[in-house]
């Protein structure tokens, strides 16, 4: 398959350094000529029957073995992508109907920067137009010596027909990648940062006197962290507010009741964003609580908010917002927002004890976790005692100690399921809803 592919060449200089950074923003890669193939086979009748909550079926469905940790979902077309290791060193992305199990299109084998880890798997909508992105960060070469030599490789294929485009981002810090709005967005987790185009190719550069930051903020300028993207720029924080590079600012949107100069964003999913706000001084809970509230990502109006316990240690890493398929219902460890009546839901005892770890949440507004487990990834591989949630109202009820919950819901219907089996071989189960 041909391909053209974009690479950016640092060397020393700042002249050279200037011209290569300029080119970095301008040029795109092209896409590949040749069609992907489409399989013949489909995805392997399941042969494991797991113990699962009963809405679900296990005598029908799919069963994938040895595929790669993420996976992907298509809005548009129902396709399911995920990764296969086809040699020690290269990878393939496949794709099945994810409601049938039906194999679909699958892309070439390639073998990414760092080839001893499955690449990342993303997906991203630009114009309406879903694209599934692979990444991976490591050495242009085997002799590689300096950072200049370190790399970003994202390929990004057509969700419709697997079309590939390739493009190369050199970069010498950890990368953070993420797909929150229009673009890919690659982070050093600071204030630099870098946004690919995924219908060109096109690589533009941010780096921090570009980040816009708003007059009067003494603290935007304080732990500057680079969090996501949006139609109108980047979505930046600072160590107490954070904005919308050209667009909107915290303290303009805080939610009723609390100080307008505590908000800090938390998780940002495509259109969304979870922050955490510190209660107005004088609030009979200000003390104990904090407010927690979903906006919107292009405008930062609140949409649903809830107060829930402070924890007594900070955690390292807040709760990651979770959405259903239709965006109307999201989950974030105990938080539970229902979107389409503007509630939010804090799980935990009344003394802010034994909070709730919710995983996962349909387009019903059921959502799944466990009680006592220390964050989703731990609920999803067993842990705790596991529970289901009617977000719509609020009410819990525990499931049987075995079984296991999903870690995602199809508009379909379809739950996907994880485990290992005794050869340490990863399996990804899709299982339809009774009807």
């Amino acid at each position: 398959m041909r391909q053209k592919i974009v690479r950016l060449v640092l060397v020393g200089g700042v002249l050279v350094l200037a011209m290569l950074l300029l080119l970095a923003t301008c040029a795109g890669g092209e896409k590949s000529s040749g069609e992907p193939k489409k399989r013949a086979e489909k995805a392997t009748v399941p042969v494991t029957r797991l113990t699962v909550p009963s809405v679900f079926e296990t005598k029908r469905g799919w069963e994938l073995i040895g595929t790669s940790p993420d996976y992907a979902l298509s809005r548009t077309t129902g396709t399911l992508a995920y990764l296969v290791r086809v040699s020690d060193t290269r990878y393939q992305l496949q794709t099945i109907d994810s409601e049938t199990g039906e194999a679909g299109w699958h892309g070439e084998s390639w073998r990414p920067p760092s080839a001893q880890h499955f690449p990342r798997l993303l997906l991203v909508t630009a114009d309406d137009h879903e694209y599934y992105v692979t990444w991976s960060y490591g050495n242009v070469g085997e002799n590689a010596l300096t950072p200049a030599d370190t790399i970003v490789s994202l390929d990004f294929y057509d969700v419709r027909d697997g079309s590939r485009r390739r493009v190369e981002v050199p970069w010498n810090a950890v990368p953070t990648v993420s797909a929150t709005g229009p673009g890919v967005l690659i982070s050093d987790g600071r204030t630099n940062s870098a946004v690919i185009d995924p219908s060109t190719g096109r690589v533009s550069q941010v780096t921090a006197p570009g980040l816009k930051y708003p007059k009067g903020c003494t603290t935007c300028k304080q732990l500057t962290e680079v969090r996501g993207l949006t139609q109108k720029g980047l979505l930046v924080s600072g160590s107490k507010e954070f904005w919308v590079q050209g667009g909107w600012f915290s303290r303009d949107v805080a939610p009723k009741g609390t100080d307008r100069l505590s908000g800090i964003p938390t998780s940002v999913l495509p259109g969304l964003i979870l922050a955490k706000w510190h209660l107005a001084k004088g609030a009979k809970r200000a003390a104990t609580h904090d407010l927690w509230t979903v906006h919107d990502l292009e405008t930062g109006k609140p949409l649903a908010s809830v107060e829930c316990s402070k924890p007594a240690i900070k955690p390292g890493q807040y709760p990651q917002l979770v959405a259903a398929p239709s965006g109307n219902f999201l989950v974030a460890g105990p938080l539970a927002f229902d979107l389409l009546t503007k509630r939010g839901f804090c799980f935990e005892g009344a003394d802010g004890t034994k909070p709730l770890t919710l995983a996962s949440v349909n387009d019903e507004g059921i959502a799944y976790g466990a009680a006592n487990a220390r964050n989703a990834a731990d609920a999803l591989a067993g842990g705790g005692t596991p529970v289901a949630v009617a977000v719509r109202s609020g009410t819990t009820g525990a499931l049987p100690s075995n079984q296991r919950i999903p870690g995602a819901v199809t508009s379909d219907g379809v739950g996907l399921f994880r485990w290992t089996d005794e050869k340490d071989r990863p399996h990804l189960i899709g299982y339809p809803s009774a009807r």
